[in-house]
């Protein structure tokens, strides 16, 4: 008898009825947990005799997991772009095909990216707190002054890939010149408007710098203290990536410091804990991780997910393989 897919987290409606149906034409039963996370002894027990998983980026998947999940797991999907919670070495050692959701998610990534750059650059969250908190205000000619992303700002894109490409897209339509750094292409070379060039120009001459790079160890840590001292005084760092790229403590420090005008995060590095210190920077805006959060997206990024269990169960190759 086919063994049960598990379903480590509630999905959207559609993407739920997607996988009850999966899992009715295969003649396999769902095993779905709650809406919060699972603990990691919920997350073994889900694992325990299933042939396939679909999980989101809160569950951390390892060699020991993989082994408590039986010789007859065959693919895990993750709900997301990012795989940095699963050990792909440990999942190739076990035969077991891991996906992603790359490409769907890229139009509410890059519309999230650019609220927030519009958020923190003009001052919203900081406008909106004054009006809440019930003070007598009046209007003047030096209140709230931010910076004008479409009087000739630029914006630096670290990582011009899918949603960086989409990111720029918009900031062009806002008339701003757009830097961004790229492995396919040569500093110095121009394509669609933008002009690639190498880390260091970019954090130098950029008003607005934009993080769009995989966590990876090479990228850990990747804006620490160095990165921030050599980006433009008064400038913006915006990060919709992974939160491990980013050295909070440091990006702290140039807040507070003054040497950055402001900064907006959609990540954390101990997500979902939030850095207390983070909390009373000045100039920065904070959202929790909800760049790909429209309706239509994180339905697609479901229905991707069970589509990618559905291939490599009937012995087909996977839709968006990792690696």
């Amino acid at each position: 008898m086919p063994g049960p897919i598990y379903l480590s987290r509630l999905l959207t409606d559609r993407a739920m009825a997607h996988l009850e149906a999966a899992g009715r034409s295969a003649g396999r039963t769902v095993r779905v947990g709650r809406e919060a996370p699972p603990s990691r002894e919920e997350l073994a027990a889900g694992l325990a005799g299933a042939d396939a998983a679909v999980l989101t980026l809160t569950e951390r998947v390892d060699a020991d997991l993989l082994a408590a999940a039986g010789p007859q797991l065959r693919v895990v999907a993750n709900v997301a772009v990012g795989f940095d919670n699963i050990d792909l070495a440990a999942a190739r050692a076990a035969g077991v095909v891991v996906t992603n959701t790359p490409g769907v998610l890229d139009r509410a990534s890059a519309d999230h990216t650019f609220a927030l750059i519009l958020a923190v650059t003009r001052r919203i969250a900081e406008g909106d707190r004054l009006i809440r908190g019930r003070e007598p205000w009046v209007w003047g000619p030096r209140m709230l002054v931010g910076l004008d992303v479409s009087a000739g700002a630029t914006l630096g894109i670290l990582g011009y890939g899918r949603i960086g490409s989409a990111v720029a897209r918009r900031a062009l339509a806002f008339d701003m010149r757009v830097l961004a750094t790229s492995r396919r292409a040569t500093p110095g070379t121009t394509a669609d408007g933008v002009t690639f060039v190498d880390t260091e120009t970019l954090l130098a001459e950029s008003d607005v710098v934009s993080v769009h790079t995989p966590l990876t160890p090479q990228t850990r840590h990747l804006i620490d203290a160095a990165a921030l001292a050599a980006m433009k005084p008064g400038a913006y760092l915006i990060n919709t990536a992974r939160g491990g790229v980013v050295d909070e403590e440091a990006l702290v420090a140039a807040l507070r410091d003054g040497h950055l005008r402001g900064a907006a995060l959609d990540v954390f590095e101990g997500e979902p804990a939030v850095n207390p210190a983070l909390l009373d920077a000045p100039g920065l805006v904070l959202t929790p991780h909800t760049a790909s959060a429209g309706e239509a997206t994180r339905d697609a990024m479901g229905i991707l997910a069970v589509d990618n269990v559905a291939a490599v169960l009937a012995g087909n190759p996977p839709l968006t393989p990792v690696g």
